[in-house]
């Protein structure tokens, strides 16, 4: 795979003003000879930002020359590896308000954090990073605003589901060049494995279908990163990440893989573990996150509230690491398992902690930036039957009853949960009780289809279940994103779509437009 280059970036959809050029000569505090075993330019998988707070924000790089070794170490020499970073006032950094030096270890596949203190709240910022006479792209990133402050406005975007294998990232370039302040990313940032229908191939995946272990997770996310689409948009704006399944294995709860033995599953699970914690460890590695969510093992939190002043809490989830076992794989009949009511998708510390930032929440949107369609979508029509996915919250009834009830009765003012994983674009109105057609509308849910998971797609904007389930308001069967925007008043949501991701260049479109508006909780089509 060729190496990424700045122009790559720039024809990718960013502003002239985003990446600049650089002058070669060393940064403050290494000298060239420091760099004198790299051959080449070791930022081949772009740079990110995320975690914003009041007075910084994470700064993130992993040096790779070769991004795609076997050993998933990306061709970097055996030793630590200084890394300058500066961060500017302005694209050019002609006013550099912070600086500093960080070692990228091999331990940790030559990854860098930085976590920034001290800058100005609700800011735009740009940084980059120096390594000997190698120079990152410089990219854009924000403080969160102040706790007391209320913004006029936030563009925030979210993905989720993007297969390599199955279609170019045009999606991410076109998120780029709408210019968000923020993104969620809900999981499926990688796939373990290809499936037999991929639109283009890569060599190094047809031997090696499935990944599990820590080379070749690492390897994996090193083959996404070095995607110029995907670099656009991590270089416009600050991240908040969670994971779904495929980070680490589809459909996966807790300690139980996909395919499971019941006569050998002690030892399943404790195989599994070990494949768990080497690929939370590459997902830190990779990913812009806090010294807080460093993985011990097969354990890593990643579960967290990020607020943006008085305007949203961002409470991201974490729906596979703590849920109990599905009732069965895939969509079920009638299966009363899943109405158990100490079934869990969260598990019970994490259910604690979203109902008490509810209860303290002051802020005028709080909002779920989580993995797997939380309203009911019944498959079949006949009254009395219930067909419905055991892998989102319809196998969890009692779960997602505890979260909705535990906003209403913090009197929530705006609940609004963002979900991503069925590779469609959906909005739906939610409720306590599904079956009562008088229970009130208590919240909405915007429902991201994929970056490229699943191919083309369709134009369709009509799914069957709709006619029975009336709480979902709109469908949509291509790939893309969604943009928001949230004031104080409302929140608008835009389902974005691309015609194609089997070869580069879609051009993008507003499918629909949905509006939220204050403590009116249900979907306003007029938007």
């Amino acid at each position: 795979m060729d190496n990424i280059s700045r122009r790559a970036l720039l024809t990718a959809g960013l502003g002239a003003g985003i990446l600049v050029s650089l002058p070669g000569a060393a940064a403050p505090g290494i000298s060239t000879a420091q760099d004198a075993g790299l051959r080449g330019d070791p930022f081949t998988l772009g740079v990110a930002s995320g975690e914003p707070w009041p007075d910084g924000f994470v700064l993130w790089t992993r040096l790779a020359l070769d991004p795609l070794t076997e050993d998933g170490l990306g061709g970097m020499p055996s030793r630590s590896i200084p890394v300058a970073w500066e961060v500017g006032e302005d694209a050019a950094l002609g006013k550099v308000v912070a600086r500093g030096l960080e070692y990228a270890h091999v331990e940790n596949a030559h990854s860098v954090h930085v976590e920034l203190r001290g800058l100005q709240p609700g800011r735009e910022y740009f940084y980059r990073f120096r390594c000997g006479r190698h120079v990152s792209p410089t990219a854009r990133t924000l403080t969160s605003p102040a706790p007391h402050e209320t913004p006029a406005a936030l563009a925030m975007a979210f993905a989720s589901c993007a297969k390599y294998e199955q279609g170019y990232f045009t999606a991410y370039a076109r998120l780029a060049q709408d210019h968000p302040d923020l993104v969620l990313h809900l999981g499926d940032y990688v796939y373990e494995r290809r499936s037999g229908t991929d639109v283009r191939e890569v060599a190094r995946n047809r031997d090696v279908l499935e990944t599990v272990t820590l080379a070749g997770y690492r390897q994996r996310h090193a083959q996404y990163k070095s995607d110029a689409d995907l670099q656009a948009a991590h270089a416009i704006a600050p991240w908040l990440v969670v994971w779904d399944d495929h980070e680490v294995d589809n459909n996966y709860a807790d300690d139980v893989p996909e395919d499971r033995s019941p006569a050998e599953m002690n030892d399943t699970a404790a195989r599994f573990r070990l494949r768990r914690g080497a690929a939370f460890k590459a997902y830190y590695e990779n990913m812009p996150l806090r010294a807080s969510s460093v993985p011990a093992g097969a354990d890593m939190k990643i579960y967290r509230t990020i607020p943006w002043g008085q305007l949203a809490n961002f409470h991201m989830m974490d729906t596979r690491q703590y849920r109990d076992a599905q009732v069965s794989g895939g969509w079920g009949k009638n299966l009363a398992g899943r109405l158990d009511k100490n079934r869990t998708i969260t598990g019970t510390r994490q259910e604690n902690w979203l109902l008490e930032e509810f209860k303290n929440s002051t802020q005028r949107w709080d909002i779920l930036g989580q993995q797997v369609f939380f309203a009911e979508r019944d498959r079949n029509k006949a009254a009395g039957i219930d067909d419905v996915s055991m892998d989102s919250w319809d196998g969890y009834a009692a779960s997602r009853r505890r979260i909705t009830q535990g906003w209403v009765d913090a009197k929530v003012r705006n609940a609004v949960v963002l979900t991503g994983d069925v590779h469609r674009h959906w909005a739906n109105e939610l409720k306590i009780d599904y079956k009562d057609p008088d229970s009130p509308v208590v919240g909405s849910e915007l429902v991201s289809t994929s970056i490229t998971s699943g191919g083309n797609g369709s134009a369709a904007t009509v799914d069957p279940v709709m006619a029975w389930n009336p709480h979902l308001k709109f469908f949509n069967n291509q790939r893309g994103y969604v943009n928001t925007r949230i004031t104080k008043d409302s929140l608008r949501a835009d389902f974005r779509v691309l015609d194609f991701v089997s070869r580069p260049g879609s051009p993008v479109s507003t499918k629909a437009s949905f509006q939220i508006n204050d403590a009116f909780p249900g979907l306003d089509p007029r938007a």
